[in-house]
């Protein structure tokens, strides 16, 4: 290794597809890895939001995004070595198939650019049910597709017999393929709850020590763990991160008070980590529970969430709900996304009922039996706005089954500030609502890769506390 270099043991567990128990696999590989004695640091392909909070219960550590769409490429190079440099294994989950992406013809978004990109051999999840030889044609089509994808080994999953297994370890020898790391009997792993956005969150789940025990020995009985190290061993050295990527955090100056429970938990973790680097205090309450907001806020941050399922409750907290109203009021930075917005609209329409909510944005809210969009989005500025002025562009994403019953622009002084436009098909429209220092979308911008847009937030905080301080004289 050589000076100002970093050696980071990882893997990356791939599927062939969705639904081949990628997630199920990894969460077992990290409780069983830590019940080693192991310091075992996770990450997730893609814009995920569910998946992290598993892992982040089951390794007891930040889960941090790794989305090469979003992000930028060094900053991604950054993020793994500032985050891994002190952990013994880097497990990264997957997302979709491997070399399912943003493309249908290149790697972009994909696990496999990850894979590339961060130099991380993959260990590939197959679904072995009903297969012998076959497993061979199959795992040489992932090994041999992409030639700067490394295949380190595979998993096989819902295998049958033992002999079913020496036939799978048979087929892939015989072809001179990366060999079976492990082999997990059908009904091998105990089940995860879902629901319409995927897995139901980490704390809905319930993961006991029960639970992530019997994870952990599944993969103690089905995997050579031994050999997983030994394969992420092999992964090349990465580069020290960069000076300001590394600083020390400063002193708080200003604090952003971060809407975080059951009905409010999308967030990415290294945004909290770029926010304390430029003082500004990340400071947690829950719409659901508390009865008012934390004192001397500089700003509010909503996130995405269910906010629908927990609306009669929400409904109910009128406290809170007052308090965010209030604080919309006061002039001081309040930003929504996703479930933020729902939140700061009339109300919510969810199972024939009508939940009142804020009333900050004069629209309702109505949940939808199906999805209404799901993608990659890039939000470009048509004025000045908490993140940056006219013209600065936001790479984010949309997944939601709902839609504000009407356009709030043009009423009480709302007018919107982006132009969004979807990555597939590239349709475009107005959205992003802004009145005074209140933001709210449906889109989840990926903030943290982009430091101008942080600094602009910050200085706006720094900015309105200054201006209420003076107020205050």
């Amino acid at each position: 290794m050589t000076a100002g270099s970093l050696s980071i043991p990882r893997l990356l567990i791939a599927g062939t597809q969705s639904g081949v128990g990628k997630s199920s696999i990894t969460l077992a590989l990290v409780a069983a890895l830590r019940q080693r004695g192991l310091t075992v640091q996770t990450y997730k392909v893609g814009p995920d939001y569910l998946d992290p909070g598993h892992l982040a219960r089951v390794s007891g550590r930040p889960c941090y995004n790794l989305d090469s769409w979003m992000s930028d490429h060094d900053y991604l190079r950054d993020l793994l070595a500032r985050t891994g440099r002190d952990a013994d294994i880097c497990l990264v989950e997957g997302v979709m198939g491997l070399f399912d992406g943003s493309s249908s013809t290149g790697l972009s978004g994909s696990s496999a650019e990850i894979a590339a990109l961060l130099d991380i051999p993959v260990v590939l999840v197959v679904n072995s049910h009903g297969m012998a030889r076959s497993v061979a044609a199959l795992v040489a089509g992932y090994h041999n597709f992409e030639e700067q994808v490394r295949l380190a080994g595979v998993i096989a999953n819902r295998c049958g017999s033992k002999r079913h297994v020496e036939l799978l370890e048979e087929a892939l020898a015989h072809a001179g393929l990366p060999g079976l790391v492990g082999a997990i009997p059908r009904d091998g792993l105990p089940q995860l709850s879902s629901r319409h956005l995927g897995l139901v969150s980490a704390d809905e789940q319930q993961l006991s020590d029960d639970l992530i025990n019997q994870l952990a020995l599944a993969a103690e009985r089905a995997v050579n763990l031994d050999l997983l190290l030994v394969n992420a061993r092999t992964a090349s050295s990465l580069r020290e991160p960069s000076v300001r990527q590394q600083g020390e955090a400063a002193s708080p100056s200003v604090r952003l008070g971060v809407a975080r429970d059951a009905a409010f938990q999308f967030y990415y973790a290294d945004l909290f980590n770029q926010l304390e680097a430029r003082g500004c205090e990340p400071v947690f309450f829950s719409p659901l529970e508390d009865g008012s907001l934390p004192a001397e806020l500089d700003g509010i941050y909503l996130g995405g969430g269910y906010p629908e399922v927990y609306a009669g409750k929400l409904a109910a907290n009128q406290g809170m709900l007052d308090a965010v109203r209030a604080f919309c009021a006061s002039g001081k930075p309040v930003y929504a996304e996703c479930g933020g917005l729902i939140y700061l609209t009339q109300g919510v329409e969810y199972a024939e009922q009508h939940y009142p909510l804020v009333g900050e944005l004069p629209v309702w809210t109505r949940m939808l039996e199906k999805r209404k969009t799901l993608g990659y989005v890039t939000a470009t500025l048509t004025a000045n706005s908490l993140f940056g002025d006219a013209s600065t562009c936001f790479r984010g994403h949309e997944f939601h089954y709902s839609e504000l019953i009407k356009e709030p622009t043009g009423s009480a002084g709302w007018q919107s500030v982006y132009q969004l436009t979807q990555n597939r098909g590239g349709q475009s429209r107005p959205e992003g609502y802004q009145r005074g220092n209140v933001l709210a979308s449906y889109a989840h911008l990926n903030l943290a890769s982009q430091p101008e847009a942080l600094d602009s937030f910050v200085a706006r905080l720094r900015t309105q506390k200054m201006t209420s301080n003076e107020k205050a004289k």
